[in-house]
């Protein structure tokens, strides 16, 4: 399947309009919402190749800012994962609403703190997301609900990414659901090794097309 353009588009979360790209390939086989890591945005030129990748496996995503340009300034809102959890939630919900996108079964891509955002809002809807993919995450700040989460999940990390194979290897451990834990040999926490990126995008790809049902059961 060929690219598809992604769209502009505007949410609206807690009274505030948030920048968003959507890419819609046709007969689409569902939806995968990109939860930034800190300092990140929906420009993501990481995320962004991923999210190519995923239109070639039929599959549309969603890449936003979870927040503002005045909160990214602050540092501590980076990590306020409560927050970065209920804009997602929020954006999942608006997803829900788009005539193009209502029908389709939801994924969420999640990356540094995006992870643990991706994991608590996944816990919080239950059957309503369908798979989790983390890259170079910290699902350990999710820990309390882990064993909540039901989507499949897969946690990619860098073989050089030491600390944060540990804290993989911890939240791996409280994950109940269907789960793999996959160490990419040679790549450090942003995969800017050669070819380390492209086996990110491919395992996502195959993880999502695996759990993402043509639509959700009316």
């Amino acid at each position: 399947m060929t690219r598809q353009a992604s769209q502009a588009v505007t949410l609206v979360l807690d009274d505030e309009p948030h920048e968003g790209l959507l890419g819609l390939p046709e007969h689409a086989i569902g939806l995968v919402l990109f939860a930034h890591g800190s300092g990140s945005s929906r420009l993501s030129p990481r995320n962004t190749q991923v999210a190519h990748v995923l239109h070639e496996h039929g599959i549309a995503t969603l890449m936003f800012d979870l927040l503002t340009a005045a909160e990214d300034r602050v540092f501590a809102t980076r990590f306020d994962i409560a927050l970065l959890s209920h804009r997602l939630l929020d954006a999942t919900r608006w997803v829900r609403e788009q005539k193009e996108t209502r029908d389709l079964a939801l994924g969420y891509f999640g990356a540094s703190t995006g992870a643990a955002a991706a994991l608590i809002a996944a816990a919080t809807l239950g059957d309503g997301i369908r798979a989790v993919v983390s890259r170079g995450g910290r699902p350990d700040l999710a820990m309390p609900v882990l064993a909540d989460v039901t989507a499949p999940t897969l946690l990619l990390v860098g073989g050089l990414d030491f600390p944060v194979i540990e804290m993989n290897e911890a939240a791996f451990r409280h994950l109940k659901g269907p789960k793999e834990l996959r160490i990419i040999p040679g790549a450090t926490h942003l995969f800017e090794e050669p070819g380390t990126l492209e086996q990110v995008a491919e395992a996502a790809a195959d993880w999502f097309a695996r759990y993402l049902p043509e639509t959700i059961e009316q």
